[in-house]
Formats: C-alpha cells, sequence, structure tokens
C-alpha cells in the first residue's frame, strides 16, 4: 500500500531512474500486484533475476520503491511509495528538463507498447470486456485553463476507486487491472506571417 501521495518529481537523477523500459514494466506489475519480488518479477516480465533485483534497487534508490514486510535478499518484497508519480520540464533547468523528457519518452514507449499488446489479445477476451476497453479521442479548442480543469476533472473520475488498489479486499468479484491513460496535447501554435 502506497505509503505517501502522488508525487512531483523534479529531482534530474530520479527523473532519469524512470527513463528505462524496464523500469517501466516493473513499477506497472507493483502497482498491479501490490507488492513483488525480485523472482517473481523475473517471471512476469522474462529478465533475470539479477536484472530485476539492480532495477528495483534503482527504483529503491529514487523513492519509487520501498521493501514491503517479509523476505530477504531476492525474495524480499517491493511495493510502491507513493500513489503515482507526475513531472514536468516547466521551472527546470536544462539537465532537468531533458531528464524529465526521456523520462517522459520511456514512459510513453512502454505505455504504447502495453496498449499494443492488450489490444493484440483483446479478441480473447469475454465480449463484456472487449465493449469496454476502446479508444477515445477529441479535438476541441480550449484555453489553458479550460484544458488544466478538464484534466483535473478526468483525473478525479480516474481516481474514483483508487483505493481498491491499495486495499485488495474492496475488489468486487469479476474486478481487474484496468489501465487507463490520460493525455493532454496541445497543437503547436500557428506563427503569424
Amino acid at each position: 500500500m502506497p505509503s505517501k501521495p502522488r508525487r512531483t518529481i523534479t529531482d534530474p537523477k530520479a527523473l532519469r531512474a524512470l527513463a528505462h523500459p524496464l523500469r517501466w514494466k516493473l513499477l506497472e506489475l507493483i502497482t498491479r500486484e501490490g507488492t513483488a519480488t525480485a523472482t517473481q518479477c523475473a517471471r512476469e516480465v522474462g529478465e533475470s533475476v539479477a536484472n530485476c533485483s539492480y532495477h528495483l534497487n534503482i527504483l529503491a534508490k529514487y523513492d519509487y520503491l520501498e521493501e514491503a514486510d517479509g523476505g530477504a535478499g531476492r525474495e524480499k518484497p517491493w511495493r510502491l511509495v507513493h500513489e503515482g508519480h507526475q513531472w514536468t520540464d516547466v521551472g527546470l533547468d536544462t539537465e532537468g528538463a531533458l531528464a524529465a523528457e526521456a523520462a517522459s519518452e520511456a514512459y510513453l514507449d512502454f505505455t504504447f507498447d502495453e496498449i499494443r499488446r492488450r489490444y493484440r489479445a483483446a479478441s480473447l477476451e469475454p465480449e463484456e470486456w472487449r465493449l469496454t476497453v476502446g479508444v477515445s479521442d477529441s479535438n476541441v479548442f480550449l484555453t489553458a485553463e479550460e484544458a488544466a480543469a478538464i484534466h483535473q476533472e478526468l483525473r478525479e473520475i480516474m481516481n474514483r476507486h483508487r483505493d481498491r488498489t491499495d486495499h485488495p479486499a474492496l475488489r468486487p468479484p469479476g474486478a481487474r487491472a484496468v489501465h487507463l491513460f490520460l493525455s493532454t496535447t496541445v497543437a503547436p501554435g500557428i506563427k503569424s506571417d
């Protein structure tokens, strides 16, 4: 169970720690399972136990994971420290901005790969799930303030059932890990002639 609320990351070293695809796989796995050992991670992500252990320790060094109760060595379980993470390059120096960009690119690569993998397997799901998942997009004209308000409202909707992540007993029968991905982008400004 995360012991701290959502974290805003500004440290370039902590951001660079996120610029590795395996670390995103490990974070997603531990988010979904609540805790996991290096051995469990290796089995799930198809990497060696030693490699998973190394990357889990890097994530712990930068306050993404912490040891959970029980186990020792590579059999010690890890859990999330924070409810989630966010970052921006706004207000960061060049090193920080480049680290934020690298973290974002690694996250987007991981997320799009995960979405593609799940879509390829969608036909194997029961009809009730095939009718539920999907992609939707919109292009609307908004001010920066309106876009921020919509983003906040959507985050609130996405977080309605957050307590089920930390407390499995609250999950109703048939509940599964569902990935909700929110991306807000803005088209480049039109330059005047």
